[in-house]
C-alpha cells in the first residue's frame, strides 16, 4: 500500500477508522472524510500521521463530496482508493417508519455511495490501479425485521457494486463490497446490541454468547476480520477480483451443521 492513496467515508469511527489505520501503517496517504467534526478531529489525533487528510463531508451532499475529492486531488495528487464506510440504521416496525426516517437511512447509505463513486471515478480511472470497496452487510443478503430501510440500502449498494464493477473495468478499476454480520465494538454495533437488550430484556454478554452460538465458526467477529477483508480487496494480489460480495460472517450465510454433528 505504499504511497497509495484512498479516501474512506465514515473514516472517523469504526470500520473507516479502523482502515485508515491499518492503511497508514502500511504507508498509503489516507483522507478520512466523515460528517462529524468532533469526532474527526479525535480520529486524526489518534491516527496522528502527517499522510493523513481530514475532511468534512455530507455524503448526500453532491457539493460536499466533489469538495471531499477535489481535496485529495489537489492534497495527494490523485486517488487511487475508495472506501464507502459512512452509515447509519434505524429501528422500527412498517407502520412506525417515517418517510424521514426512510429518506435518512436510504440517503446516506445508498445514495451517498452513489454520489462518491460518481465524483472519485475519473480519479480512479486515471490511477489505473483503482480500487472501490463498498461496505455492506449480512442483510445486503438477507431480509431482517425492524430494520427495512436498512436492509433495502445494503441490498442497493450490492447492485450497485456489480452494475459499477461492470462499467468501470475498462479502466482497471474493481469494485468490490465487503458484507459483515454485526461487530459490536464499532458504533452501529452498540446501537444494535443496545436495541436488542431494549427488545429482549437480556443482558448483552447474553445476546453476544447467543450470537456466537449461531455462527458455525464459533465466536463473534472483531473490527480486523472486517479491515482485512477490504485491505484485500484494496491490494495488487485481488486486481482479478470484481463486482464480488463478499460475506465476512463466520459462514452463518452459507452453512449449518446438523444438531451433534461435527461439534
Amino acid at each position: 500500500m505504499n504511497n497509495r492513496r484512498a479516501l474512506i467515508t465514515g473514516g472517523a469511527s469504526g470500520f473507516g477508522l479502523s482502515t485508515a489505520q491499518a492503511l497508514l501503517a502500511q504507508g498509503a496517504q489516507v483522507a478520512i472524510a466523515d460528517i462529524d467534526a468532533a469526532k474527526l478531529q479525535t480520529a486524526a489525533a489518534q491516527l496522528a500521521s502527517d499522510r493523513l487528510l481530514a475532511l468534512e463531508i455530507d455524503v448526500t451532499s453532491p457539493p460536499s463530496v466533489q469538495e471531499a475529492v477535489a481535496a485529495c486531488a489537489t492534497h495527494f495528487g490523485g486517488l487511487d482508493a475508495l472506501v464507502n464506510s459512512a452509515g447509519v440504521i434505524h429501528f422500527g416496525p412498517l407502520e412506525e417508519t417515517t418517510e424521514a426516517d426512510w429518506d435518512r437511512v436510504i440517503d446516506i447509505d445508498l445514495k451517498g455511495v452513489f454520489l462518491c463513486c460518481q465524483a472519485a471515478a475519473p480519479l480512479l480511472r486515471q490511477s489505473q490501479q483503482g480500487r472501490i470497496v463498498n461496505i455492506g452487510s449480512d442483510v445486503s443478503k438477507i431480509g431482517c425485521a425492524l430494520i427495512a430501510s436498512y436492509c433495502a440500502a445494503k441490498f442497493g449498494v450490492v447492485g450497485l457494486t456489480k452494475a459499477l464493477a461492470g462499467e468501470l473495468a475498462p479502466s482497471g478499476v474493481t469494485v468490490n463490497c465487503v458484507c459483515p454480520i454485526g461487530v459490536a465494538a464499532t458504533g452501529m454495533g452498540q446501537e444494535v446490541l443496545a436495541y436488542k437488550r431494549e427488545a429482549s430484556g437480556e443482558t448483552g454478554e447474553e445476546i453476544l454468547a447467543a450470537t456466537a452460538a449461531d455462527i458455525p465458526l464459533g465466536r463473534n467477529p472483531v473490527p480486523a476480520d472486517i479491515v482485512n477483508a477490504i485491505l484485500f480487496f484494496l491490494a495488487a494480489e485481488s486486481s482479478f477480483l470484481t463486482g464480488v460480495a463478499l460475506d465476512v460472517d463466520g459462514g452463518l450465510l452459507s452453512t449449518s451443521t446438523l444438531p451433534g454433528v461435527g461439534e
